[in-house]
């Protein structure tokens, strides 16, 4: 491997800051582990919130022009509760109840109006992020 490609690697592996629940939950899988992915005119990211429902999470999504990504959140309690029944956790491999903070650097600028979050249904938080669009006296 060149420089080169040293370069562009590091540039696409972001310092990623975990703090709360998010930084505790040691025993199970983790919450905050993503991956990213480039094309010319957006950035797709994909982070992993295992355990968590939407409904219940109070997950947000806050993007920076600079490309700095805040997503944070609360893991609910030990108490699960479905359509009819209510389950109390006895193992909880999953990350603890309470807030969590995840934040990272996407490797260039975007626009954070033309962001599309979307938290799917198997605990990943899919967002398609938009770079900066050239004027044409830019180009």
């Amino acid at each position: 491997m060149n420089v080169e490609e040293c370069v562009v690697s590091e540039q696409l592996k972001p310092a990623v800051l975990l703090t709360g629940t998010a930084k505790d939950g040691r025993s199970g899988t983790p919450i905050g582990v993503m991956d990213i992915g480039e094309s010319e005119k957006a950035y797709l990211c994909r982070v992993a919130l295992p355990g968590l429902r939407n409904n219940e999470s109070n997950i947000n999504c806050d993007i920076e022009r600079d490309g700095r990504v805040h997503i944070h959140g609360s893991v609910t309690s030990g108490v699960l509760k479905d359509s009819t029944t209510v389950y109390e956790m006895t193992v909880q491999e999953l990350s603890p109840p309470g807030r969590f903070t995840i934040t990272f650097n996407l490797p260039g600028p975007v626009d954070p109006r033309l962001a599309s979050p979307n938290f799917r249904s198997d605990g990943i938080l899919e967002i398609v992020i938009f770079k900066p669009q050239l004027r044409k006296s830019e180009v």
